[in-house]
C-alpha cells in the first residue's frame, strides 16, 4: 500500500489528530485554532481533503486516522532517503551525523540498531 503524500501544514494538522483520535470533528477545530491559529473553514477543508487521499475517515463527526503517525514517517524518511542520497543509508547517516554532537549514550544505541538488523539477516 502507498502512503498518501502528506504535506508540512497537513502533518502538523495530522500530529493533533494522532494525539487526539478518536476526536470530534468540532473538538478538531477548536484544537487547530488553539495550536495552529487556523480558521474552522481551513480545518474543515484539510479533514476534506485528506479524507480523499485516504489519510482520514470522517464519520459521523467523528475523526480517525487510517495512516498511522510511524507509517508516515517511514515513508517521509524512504522518500527523503531517495531524492536526496540515492538510497544510501551510510551517505544519509553521515550527512545527519556530521555537524550534530553524539553522546556516547546516542552511539551506543545507533550500534545496538545495527547489530540487531545484522542479526536479522
Amino acid at each position: 500500500m502507498e502512503v498518501p503524500k502528506i504535506f508540512e501544514s497537513e502533518y502538523r494538522f495530522c500530529k493533533i489528530m494522532w494525539e487526539n483520535e478518536p476526536v470530534k470533528s468540532g473538538d478538531l477545530v477548536k484544537l487547530c485554532s488553539e495550536q495552529l491559529g487556523w480558521k474552522p473553514t481551513t480545518t474543515y477543508t484539510v479533514i476534506k481533503r485528506l479524507s480523499e487521499r485516504g489519510v482520514l475517515v470522517n464519520e459521523n463527526s467523528v475523526v480517525r486516522a487510517l495512516v498511522k503517525e510511524d507509517v508516515v514517517r517511514t515513508a517521509e524518511i524512504d522518500d527523503l532517503l531517495e531524492k536526496k542520497f540515492e538510497g544510501s543509508l551510510p551517505a544519509f547517516i553521515a550527512a545527519f551525523a556530521r555537524n550534530r554532537r553524539m553522546s556516547d549514550a546516542d552511539i551506543d544505541e545507533v550500534k545496538k540498531l545495527i547489530e540487531s538488523m545484522r542479526e536479522k539477516k
